[in-house]
């Protein structure tokens, strides 16, 4: 999963996108509203944290661009404002939930866990896909109540499959949400760590259309060793 921070102060910054990156998610950031503005509207995120105190352009008129220019991704305001008329403006500008500094680290990451599986449609921190269970507080996986132990790259791709399960996921969608910026998107990596996740789960619930990218689907769910890929 890929989310952007948008605040000028640099040491909260810092705290966040290290927190964040510490989850798993690959991070972007920003400090200020223009340069914020820019890679909200060029770059896919999957959630935006979005501090509305910003200079050159203040949040809420980034917030508001963004929405007009069809930009859906799930936005976390950050405030320091305590008056509810501007909760109120942020929201209106179509975020999907705030925090008012100060704030534990925690909160926001589980605010952030929430909205993106809101945008997926999941209702609960646990997504299952037949004997495929993945934790997402924990970033804990296992088949058939047996533990799987995953690298971080293989944990991101899994559960970003997950979270799109049953709809066919291209290469290029994983790399764009799963990669830094500077990454060789040319390489064939996606391909190789598809591999080692369907030895390490055992089951064939990834599915690859050729030409169209992969797919996760409990209903293609067989023992790896008799599964054709």
């Amino acid at each position: 999963m890929r989310i952007l921070v948008v605040e000028d102060d640099p040491d909260l910054r810092r705290v966040l996108t290290d927190a964040l990156k510490d989850n798993g998610y690959v991070v972007d950031s920003a400090g200020d509203g223009v340069e914020g503005h820019y890679l909200g509207e060029n770059e896919p995120y999957d959630a935006v944290i979005l501090d509305l105190g910003l200079p050159e352009m203040d949040g809420i008129k980034v917030l508001e661009k963004w929405r007009k220019a069809g930009r859906t991704m799930p936005v976390l305001i950050l405030t320091a404002r305590d008056r509810w008329s501007d909760k109120v403006k942020g929201l209106d500008a179509g975020a999907d939930d705030y925090v008012v500094k100060p704030f534990f680290t925690e909160e926001v990451l589980a605010r952030i866990r929430t909205l993106l599986r809101r945008s997926a449609g999941i209702s609960t921190s646990d997504i299952e896909c037949g004997p495929l269970r993945i934790d997402t507080r924990a970033a804990r996986v296992t088949v058939e109540g047996n533990p799987v132990k995953l690298t971080s790259l293989e944990y991101r791709l899994l559960a970003y499959l997950a979270h799109h399960k049953g709809r066919v996921v291209s290469r290029t969608e994983l790399v764009e949400h799963l990669y830094d910026q500077d990454f060789d998107r040319d390489s064939n990596t996606i391909e190789v760590f598809v591999g080692r996740l369907r030895k390490k789960l055992g089951i064939s619930l990834i599915q690859t259309l050729r030409g169209l990218g992969y797919k996760l689907d409990e209903s293609a769910a067989e023992p790896e060793a008799n599964a054709a890929h």
